[in-house]
């Protein structure tokens, strides 16, 4: 009766709550995931803002005529790596997330904010220089993320907020990444890459107060991408352009899935980055959607933006 009862809901509430999109407890992990390896003993760290806005209603494909619905997601991300040789690595990336939704309707205006410390990933990668020819690093990594963040945040009137507004998802995902780079002849300083990330979702077994077992749905997603160098003013520059693409599939509540969850997105992604030193960066991204498909109706993202700051510590010389 219970699992009856929230599938009900689900079909009543969707187009208000709008299912997990681009984002696991709001915040994006995989996105940000793939740190260099600097050589043996060498520490990378890495601050960044993203800025996620979901303002643009779908029903599959469509783009419906309503725009009463926002989300904007706010995640401060800090990554550090660690190279114990030159093909082992460490990296692990901590966040702390800001949500807010508004619903506006009937002249009338809902607004949710949460905030707080969000979930982690640590992740153990493996590179290997020229084995698919030479230019070639082929880098392969394995991971978790663990539940740091609360999932159990209420409103004022003391209900729980849907997990989608929470800071994290109260369960351990197990994560998988694979990543090959290959320089190009024609340019130097040009280079074709690709990468993919699968996330196994794990459960969270204290959903409403106990009462309730969510499971975000697994996660696949592609990149492949461009990027160049040139010098300018004595400054080195960065640019590039990546494609994106993400499939989730649909969050499931005691072993059923919820409407209006779960769909597939392409995003392109044009990059610049400024080596400002040798040993510090500065990088932008703005992620923009080329094609977006969602089970049902629900609020997919509208724009990206992320930009931050890298800082090599200690190099090999």
């Amino acid at each position: 009766m219970r699992v009856v009862l929230l599938i009900s809901l689900g079909f009543f509430l969707g187009p208000l709550v709008h299912g997990q999109t681009c984002c696991s407890g709001g915040v994006p992990l995989s996105n940000n995931l793939g740190l260099p390896n600097e050589g043996k003993n060498s520490w990378i760290l890495g601050l960044n803002y993203d800025y996620n806005n979901l303002n643009t209603l779908n029903a599959g494909t469509e783009v419906l005529d309503d725009d009463s619905r926002l989300r904007i997601t706010n995640s401060l991300l800090f990554n550090v790596g660690y190279a114990l040789t030159d093909r082992f690595s460490v990296e692990s990336l901590f966040t702390w997330v800001n949500q807010t939704r508004t619903i506006s309707q009937f002249g009338n205006e809902s607004f949710s904010e949460t905030s707080g410390i969000g979930d982690a990933v640590f992740l153990l990668k493996y590179a290997l220089p020229n084995v698919l020819g030479s230019q070639t690093v082929l880098n392969f990594g394995v991971g978790t993320k663990a539940p740091l963040g609360r999932s159990d945040l209420t409103t004022s009137e003391g209900f729980q907020l849907t997990a989608d507004l929470q800071p994290g998802s109260g369960a351990w995902d197990v994560l998988g990444w694979l990543a090959v780079s290959k320089g190009l002849n024609f340019r130097p300083s040009a280079v074709l890459s690709g990468s993919v990330t699968y996330r196994e979702t794990g459960a969270n077994n204290s959903y409403l107060n106990n009462s309730s077992v969510y499971e975000f749905g697994n996660v696949l997603q592609a990149n492949l991408g461009y990027t160049d160098q040139f010098l300018l003013f004595n400054i080195i520059f960065n640019p590039g352009l990546i494609f994106k693409y993400r499939k989730a599939l649909a969050d499931r509540i005691d072993t059923s899935e919820i409407p209006n969850t779960g769909g597939e997105w392409v995003f392109a992604r044009p990059e610049l980055g400024i080596q400002i030193s040798p040993n510090m960066a500065l990088n932008t991204k703005v992620e923009i959607p080329v094609y977006s498909y969602v089970e049902g109706t629900q609020l997919t993202p509208t724009l990206r933006f992320t930009m931050g700051i890298s800082l090599i510590l200690k190099k090999r010389s």
